[in-house]
């Protein structure tokens, strides 16, 4: 894994910000996503964001945090004790430049403690990549949520991205188990980070795997654009 996400996001606060990255998915051409967009205040975020932002409470994880914009609004705003943590060892090390006091390099899979809330942003439930792992993903967060903690995730049902058929219904590759399930492809400065899964999950699929590991799932908003925030508790 080259970390171009990584390598873009330190670039962007040590001041060499020179292009975006370009994004794509095996359903959707290629986009720029700007990068000051990652580095955006409580004020620029979408209102789903804003919601999880106010809902957080006590000790929290910020997982995939990426550069780290909403641990900051939680540390400094509302004076919480918040870890950041990122795959990505680059993203981390501009949270700290940033001035985040906890962050850390980690997959949350091999992650442990106890959280009140755990934070899972811009359609943080992806990086199962494909939905056979939800179930093993979700087991592992309930070992680190207290027992009245909360888990607010927020992702999209793309559903709409696909073409209708003749009966009106949605043409699905068949060669995919679930049409959520996507390849993710990332370049930056010229330099092309090996594709990856990516998994959008619509909230009915969420909220039956979370019934089938013991969870409460809860519609909290609806977003604009077939997006969504939940909150999942034990």
């Amino acid at each position: 894994m080259k970390d171009l996400f990584g390598k873009a996001i330190l670039d962007y606060q040590q001041g060499n910000y020179t292009e975006d990255i370009k994004t794509a998915t095996s359903i959707s051409e290629e986009d720029s996503l700007p990068l000051p967009y990652l580095f955006r205040s409580y004020s620029e975020m979408p209102l789903l964001e804003q919601t999880a932002l106010q809902l957080a409470k006590g000790n929290v994880l910020d997982v995939g945090c990426g550069a780290g914009s909403h641990s900051l609004y939680l540390q400094d705003e509302r004076n919480l004790d918040v870890t950041a943590i990122d795959v990505s060892e680059a993203a981390i090390e501009a949270c700290t430049l940033r001035g985040i006091k906890h962050a850390e390099a980690a997959d949350v899979m091999d992650f442990s403690g106890q959280f009140d809330t755990i934070l899972l942003l811009m359609n943080g439930a992806g990086m199962c990549g494909k939905l056979n792992r939800i179930a093993d993903f979700l087991n592992h967060l309930k070992t680190i949520l207290t027992a009245d903690g909360q888990i607010l995730v927020d992702s999209s049902d793309i559903i709409y991205m696909f073409d209708e058929d003749e009966d009106g219904g949605k043409w699905i590759p068949s060669d995919t188990d679930y049409y959520g399930e996507l390849l993710y492809y990332v370049s930056y400065k010229g330099e092309h980070e090996a594709p990856f899964n990516w998994l959008y999950i619509d909230y009915n699929t969420l909220q039956n795997a979370a019934h089938a590991c013991g969870l409460q799932c809860e519609l909290v908003l609806e977003g604009e654009h077939y997006d969504y925030l939940a909150k999942l508790t034990k």
